[in-house]
């Protein structure tokens, strides 16, 4: 009886430390292959080049022509006087305010998120931040 405990024992302290072990889950799997990487040939790379080369030049072509409507007619020019494109006066873009969730006329501004009253302004007026002093006003839009 005495060899049974001791043979018990012996197992249970096996299989105890077996279960103490971690167990290495990537033993098992298998590595994938590293892709291979494609070089180019040089007559590869020309060819590339090349078509590049003939898009940049479409793309040139057809930001140089303007379509002209039917019935109109193009501005002639004298030789060597250059026509000048009218100038587009850029918009600065300001930022548009938040509406302020649950109270209506009131916008959160887009600087400082403080509360301010916008009431009875129409959408995309252009107003002031009171909040700032007037050496350093910032506008925003009324959504």
């Amino acid at each position: 009886m005495k060899i049974h405990f001791s043979t018990v024992f012996a197992a249970l302290g096996c299989v105890l430390l077996a279960s103490c072990y971690p167990y290495d889950e990537s033993r098992n799997k298998k590595q994938a292959p590293k892709p291979t990487q494609k070089t180019m040939t040089a007559a590869e790379q020309q060819k590339l080049k090349e078509q590049r080369e003939r898009m940049k030049e479409k793309e040139d072509l057809a930001n140089q022509e303007t379509p002209t409507a039917p019935g109109t007619e193009t501005p002639s020019t004298a030789p060597g006087e250059t026509v000048t494109p009218p100038t587009v006066e850029k918009r600065s873009e300001y930022p548009v305010a938040m509406k302020a969730p649950g109270k209506e006329g009131y916008v959160l501004s887009p600087f400082n998120n403080k509360l301010i009253d916008v009431k009875g302004m129409p959408s995309g007026q252009l107003v002031s931040d009171p909040t700032y002093p007037e050496s350093a006003k910032k506008f925003f839009r009324v959504p």
